[in-house]
Formats: C-alpha cells, sequence, structure tokens
C-alpha cells in the first residue's frame, strides 16, 4: 500500500471498543452538559516492580538525576533509593557478561533483514507488534532485554523463571498485558544503554521536555548519530545471538529517524501504521499520563486539567493547551515533518502503509497484506495462528473510552494538518 491508497474519507472514529471485528461507529465528541471527567485511573503498577531505571548503571542514572535538577517528590524516595541501590549491580552483571559471552557477541549477526514497526504511538504499533511474533519464524526484543540491555545474557532466564511476579499483569496505561518475556520497545534499552532519548522525560514529567531532536536527528552531530546506530546494531546483534531469528523492532520513535535506520540497515522493511488523530490526541495524553504515575521521580501534572490554558486563547491556537497536551502536539509535529520529508526516498517495496482502524476490523487480512507487500514469509503458514488470536483474544479486548473536547479537536486539525490530509482522515 502507499500513502495514495490511504487518501480515501476515514471511517469515523470510536476510541472505545476499536478492537471489535467491524468498523469503528462513530466519532467521540465531549457532551457539553456532561459532568467534569475526573482524572484517568490506570492499572495498579505494585511499589515492588521494576521501574526503568532500575536497568541503568551509575553514570547513566546519575545523568538523569542532574537533568531532573534532583527535583524528585517526597512520595517517590523509596524509587530513588531502591534505584540507586540497583544500578551498580548493572556495571557488575555487565562485567560478567562480558567476559563469558566477548566471543559470541562478536561473531554475533542479523538473521535477516530487521522489520521496523513505526508510527505514532497510541496507533496500533504495539497490538501489530504481538501479532507479528506470533509468527515463530520472527522474534523480538523481550521486555527483559529492553530493561537490562546490559546484562540480559546472564541473568534473563533467572528472572523469567523466578522474577515474573515482580510485573504487574497489565500496563498502567491500558489493557494489553505485561511480562518479561513479551516483545517491547528497543527504545527503552537504549535509553538505559546511555544514549539521548526522548523517553527520559518520563522520569522527570514537571521538567521541559529532553533530547526531542532524538525524534528526527536535527541537528544531532554525524559523531553522535554514528554513536547511537552503532549502540542500536550492538543491541539488536546481542539479541540475535538468543533469538537466531529476524527482528521485527517497534518503537514509535523511530518514525522521524526513517532515513537513518534505512541507510544503517539496507535490507530493512518498514511498516508504517496510522490512525485518526482524534483518537491518538487523547490517548497519548492518557499514555504519557500513566507512564509518569508507575515510573516518574515526580507527580504529573494531570493532563486534562486546563486550568494554566489563557481564558481568551481562541480554538486552534497552540495556547488552547496545556504543557502536557502541547508535548503530544510537538512530538507528532516534529516526527511527521521528518517521516513525510524522508519517506520518498525508501524504496516502495520496502514500505507498507496500514491504518489501525483496518488493522482492528480484520487483523488476519491486514496481516496478509503486510506479508504480500513486504515479501516477509508465507502467510499461510501462520495463517492458523492469527485466525485463532482474532477469534479469542482481538475479540474479548476492549480499548480505554477517550473524550476529545471542541478546542482540543480545533487545535491539533491545525497542528495536524499534514497528517490529517496525508491520511485521509
Amino acid at each position: 500500500m502507499t500513502d495514495t491508497e490511504h487518501r480515501r474519507p476515514a471511517s469515523p472514529v470510536d476510541t472505545a471498543n476499536l478492537a471489535d471485528n467491524a468498523p469503528p461507529a462513530e466519532r467521540t465528541r465531549r457532551d457539553d452538559n456532561a459532568a467534569a471527567k475526573p482524572r484517568a485511573e490506570f492499572h495498579r503498577y505494585p511499589f515492588y516492580a521494576p521501574r526503568f531505571w532500575h536497568g541503568m548503571r551509575p553514570r547513566t542514572w546519575w545523568g538523569l538525576l542532574r537533568q531532573g535538577r534532583f527535583r524528585i517528590h517526597p512520595s517517590r524516595l523509596p524509587n530513588l533509593l531502591g534505584v540507586s541501590l540497583a544500578t551498580p549491580w548493572n556495571t557488575v552483571l555487565a562485567w560478567i557478561q562480558q567476559l563469558f559471552f566477548r566471543k559470541r557477541l562478536a561473531k554475533a549477526e542479523l538473521h535477516g533483514p530487521p522489520v521496523f514497526i513505526i508510527g505514532h504511538w497510541r496507533s496500533g504499533t504495539t497490538l501489530l507488534h504481538e501479532l507479528l511474533v506470533l509468527d515463530e519464524r520472527y522474534s523480538s526484543p523481550t521486555t527483559f532485554q529492553c530493561f537490562a540491555p546490559h546484562h540480559f545474557l546472564v541473568t534473563e532466564w533467572i528472572f523469567q523463571r523466578f522474577f515474573g511476579w515482580l510485573l504487574p499483569g497489565k500496563r498502567p496505561m491500558d489493557n494489553m498485558a505485561a511480562g518479561w518475556e513479551r516483545p517491547q520497545e528497543d527504545e527503552f534499552a537504549l535509553m538505559n544503554l546511555g544514549l539521548p532519548s526522548p523517553y527520559r522525560n518520563i522520569a522527570f514529567p514537571c521538567e521541559p521536555p529532553v533530547d526531542l531532536n532524538y525524534l528526527d536527528f536535527q541537528d544531532v552531530s554525524p559523531t553522535d548519530l554514528q554513536r547511537w546506530l552503532a549502540a542500536l546494531r550492538r543491541f539488536l546483534l546481542g539479541v540475535s545471538t538468543v533469538t537466531g531469528r529476524p527482528l521485527v523492532i517497534k518503537s514509535p520513535t523511530h518514525t522521524g529517524r526513517i532515513a537513518a535506520l534505512a541507510k544503517e540497515f539496507p535490507d530493512a522493511r518498514f511498516i508504517h501504521v496510522t490512525r485518526d488523530p482524534r483518537a491518538l490526541f487523547p490517548s497519548t495524553c492518557r499514555l504519557w499520563a500513566g507512564l509518569a504515575e508507575a515510573q516518574g521521580m515526580q507527580v504529573a501534572r494531570d493532563p486534562s486539567d486546563d486550568s494554566t490554558v489563557s481564558p481568551t486563547a481562541r480554538a486552534g491556537d497552540d495556547q488552547t493547551l496545556n504543557p502536557e497536551k502541547q508535548y503530544v502536539v510537538d512530538c507528532l509535529r516534529r516526527m511527521y515533518d521528518a517521516f513525510l520529508r524522508d519517506r520518498p526516498g525508501i524504496d516502495p517495496n520496502r514500505i507498507v502503509d496500514i491504518r489501525y482502524e483496518d488493522l482492528v476490523a480484520d487483523p488476519v487480512a491486514m496481516l496478509e497484506t503486510i506479508y504480500r507487500s513486504l515479501k516477509l514469509s508465507d502467510f499461510d503458514s501462520v495463517r492458523p495462528v492469527i485466525e485463532s488470536w482474532a477469534a479469542s483474544e482481538h475479540r474479548s479486548y476492549r480499548t480505554n473510552r477517550h473524550q476529545l473536547s471542541d478546542q482540543d479537536e480545533a487545535t491539533i486539525r491545525s497542528a495536524w494538518k499534514h497528517y490529517f490530509e496525508t491520511y485521509g482522515y
């Protein structure tokens, strides 16, 4: 599929129950007479569960604290203590891994072209990631490998066998399953390896955003870019020594990096997922709020609180957004300015565009389209597995409900105009 094929009228958005095996029914709007919506509720994240930062080494951890100006909320002091005590062990375990696996890592290679899943957060990239790795001919970095990139060759089996109870059954912000063995975003691994990443903002959500230039590599020096790409390749090679299969790699942050990734991995394939922005926006606001609540060293502001917005602001202006919402607007705009600029330079045989609405309406047909378009492998071999999933887990899954005000809709229609127009929403 090409961009041109997606420039058709979009089906109306319904941010609830999109996992039903039918097209979305109607667009979500806020009832002007409804009572004010309470602060979003998230799945409980236990106090004993590891935070992302537990996988860092001391230098990276203290660098993150300095970046956040050590402004830690008193309620998060136990997390500060726990992470500070854990990070030295990551260094010790990294030494052990290097001692026992140096030769194995030196001979590591990718077992086939990697497949990158890209698209904005909450556009269905996780769903597609989970679906593709149902095909046993492919593999993916696991949650533990991304959590502990310094030493997973030594420790992953221990955590999978004895410490699965440390993680909750579901992610904080939605109903997707969690677990050490589940496929995960490699961006977390890169962050824990000490590379710049916008995800560092999750630790200190009340501070100004950081590393946004790594969403599109704008103003990143050639030396720093090569360092970043080399670290990504080393991590993927390490994962490949475990799986021995081609990798499916998913991270929304890679969307605006497509030119650099296509050059670094000349045979790579890309699957680009879009979704109605009127669903993307409130769902992404919830995502960052949920991650900040579970992982942050500060108590994040409520993204639904518009008390900081000027009462004289007009709908469609950026001034109508609080900082949390503005962050969401700025990230998509930055990612897609780069993606839409660089996409024409990608061989059409290496990239396919799909819509979330089509994926949830008929996952079997959409997966077959992806396999055929990118010539991944024989789809008929995995068809029964996908059909079984669609008839059971997919049918029973329910997405969160979100609401979008008229004012916020007017703002994103203006700020994300190119996205709306390019993908027919």
